[in-house]
């Protein structure tokens, strides 16, 4: 009996100690990776709505709002170039093969999708992660947002995208994301 009372002390020792150093650990470097996030979605905003210069968070309320119905928005954004509104950067995230993806879209207030840029997911690598590949999101960028967009291993039409080989789980989700952006826009935002 003694030498497991030892023994369960040394252990509960060595789990103290290391608890005490990842807490210290992270303590440090929590705000400087909450900094980089920062700064890759800033990148990401400009990435996918190139003519924002400015872009601020759409009122709390608002997106409260929206997030009623639409509860896969993660933020909305207002771009601005000067004090003119340009557009907007619509956060959300979906459902993927390998777990959750987070989309960012961008539409412009003529009512074209300006780009997308998948931030991040746990897609199969070769595969779903495909979708982080600029073949795939540039086949979003122009695309009018008065109409559903779809799939196809050959686009041809205005609502029509590159669909990513023996990846349909990934590009329908991606798709369902930037859907959902779309409507947002139409049913929320557009003048």
């Amino acid at each position: 009996m003694n030498e497991t009372l030892k023994l369960g002390l040394i252990l509960f020792i060595i789990t103290a100690i290391s608890a005490s150093v990842l807490a210290v650990s992270n303590n440090i470097t929590a705000p400087k990776i909450a900094e980089a996030d920062k700064l890759a979605d800033q990148k990401a905003k400009t990435e996918i709505l190139p003519q924002g210069e400015d872009f601020r968070p759409l009122d709390e309320e608002r997106v409260n709002e929206i997030k009623k119905e639409y509860p896969n928005v993660l933020e909305i954004f207002e771009a601005y170039k000067g004090e003119n509104l340009v557009g907007y950067t619509i956060k959300n995230v979906v459902k993927g093969y390998g777990g959750d993806i987070e989309i960012m879209t961008g539409i412009s207030t003529e009512g074209k999708i300006t780009g997308i840029k998948v931030l991040n997911h746990s897609e199969t690598p070769g595969l779903g992660e495909n979708a982080t590949k600029s073949y795939f999101s540039d086949s979003f960028r122009d695309k009018p947002v008065d109409e559903e967009l779809v799939s196809a291993k050959e686009p041809k039409g205005d609502n029509e995208v590159q669909a990513l080989t023996s990846a349909t789980t990934t590009t329908n989700a991606v798709l369902d994301g930037v859907n959902s952006a779309r409507e947002i826009y139409n049913s929320k935002l557009a003048d």
